[in-house]
């Protein structure tokens, strides 16, 4: 059986080339990037080199900017944490949309029971914030603003340097989780107005368990994890040198083959729209043009999309119906309710999300396979009416 993978936003295999570069950090090059001896030595030039790496790839012209972490989640914790409680004393007020990653909701939230204020702005229908509604949302009382680079659900591109410039004119500091972005389109700090800037090394083709937070220099917060001061006292504990070697490779590879991999995707993704779109009852979620190159993602009514994924595997065919990471709940997708869908149209989700190893024949074998499956299940839905 022919076996295809677009689900590379909810985890993407490791590049042979960077899985190179790590292994001999695992096997001999063991030294701990703080002890003086040789083997430390040799640990701390390439933590710093990947630093440079990742710098290079967002346009951070200082590599001490970037701060390694965990992945997307512990730096998305850092940056709102770490802010909020640094410029509490200036005010109490955040700002961010209704579209945003769960480990951004959940941390507001969680500083909205501290006695923070969050105000949620909403999106249109496909799932584009108009920066005027973060201007008009401003107050005396603001001290950040938090809004994801591009949606990693429905694909959609924030105008984030308008945003970024409104935070700038009202002295706000300006958080941006670019998880699904970076490495699939240009993305420049300093041009953009970013202050804290979220990267995970997975979604670059690096290693599981690894990631950064870029921190515009100058801009101080207060770290949650103490220890022994590793990445300028602002992540404490011995870095993790493989995953972060793997990080550093990814980010060069990345900023070099970036053009010609997304023109490769957005052509595959297109093909896939146009296609799937044929079939009656089927609707585009997210932006048509203002998209990740990558990411394709459809609603069907009167059938679950659950059903969809489990009998496209069936096939060989490896999709998501959502975000992986709020996956564990029976709730229908925040981010597609957020665009004003009901939640049984919510439910009848499909994300397609291209990667390296896609080809061709890859998307023909999926223009083929749904709507067979869409036409089989909507026979046996109670809901369904032909034309």
């Amino acid at each position: 059986m022919k076996q295809v993978y677009m689900d590379y936003g909810s985890a993407s295999p490791v590049d042979e080339r960077v899985m190179e570069a790590m292994i001999p950090f695992f096997e001999k090059e063991i030294g701990n990037p703080s002890s003086l001896h040789s083997q430390g030595r040799k640990a701390r030039r390439e933590l710093e080199n990947a630093r440079i790496s990742v710098a290079k790839l967002i346009g951070a012209p200082n590599p001490k900017s970037i701060i390694f972490t965990s992945g997307a989640t512990e730096s998305n914790n850092l940056a709102l944490r770490g802010a909020a409680l640094r410029y509490k004393d200036k005010g109490n007020h955040i700002i961010t949309t209704s579209i945003e990653h769960m480990s951004v909701m959940n941390t507001l939230k969680d500083l909205q029971r501290n006695g923070f204020d969050v105000t949620y702005l909403p999106v249109d229908k496909d799932g584009l914030l108009n920066p005027e509604q973060v201007k008009n949302a401003i107050t005396d009382k603001t001290i950040l603003i938090s809004i994801m680079y591009a949606n990693g659900e429905i694909g959609t591109i924030q105008p984030i340097r308008e945003i970024g410039q409104i935070a700038t004119d009202a002295k706000v500091m300006f958080h941006v989780d670019g998880t699904s972005a970076i490495g699939k389109i240009p993305v420049d700090v300093e041009n953009e107005h970013i202050d804290f800037l979220t990267l995970s090394s997975n979604d670059l083709g690096g290693p599981k368990g690894t990631g950064a937070l870029y921190i515009k220099q100058g801009v101080r917060i207060i770290p949650f994890m103490l220890g022994g001061g590793q990445e300028f006292g602002m992540r404490s504990g011995s870095e993790n040198i493989p995953g972060i070697v793997g990080m550093g490779k990814a980010a060069g590879i990345a900023q070099k083959e970036m053009s010609e991999q997304s023109a490769r995707n957005m052509k595959m993704r297109d093909k896939l729209i146009d296609n799937i779109l044929k079939m009656e009852y089927t609707y585009l979620t997210g932006h048509r043009i203002k998209r990740l190159p990558n990411n394709a993602s459809f609603r069907f009514s009167f059938i679950e999309g659950e059903s969809i994924i489990l009998q496209l595997n069936d096939l060989g065919i490896t999709a998501s119906t959502g975000s992986a990471c709020s996956s564990k709940t029976l709730e229908p997708s925040h981010v597609l309710i957020a665009l004003g869908l009901r939640h049984e149209e919510a439910h009848g989700s499909l994300l397609l999300t291209l990667g390296r190893g896609n080809t061709e024949e890859d998307v023909d074998h999926v223009i083929e396979s749904i709507p067979k499956i869409v036409a089989r299940l909507r026979e046996l839905s109670p809901l369904y009416t032909r034309k």
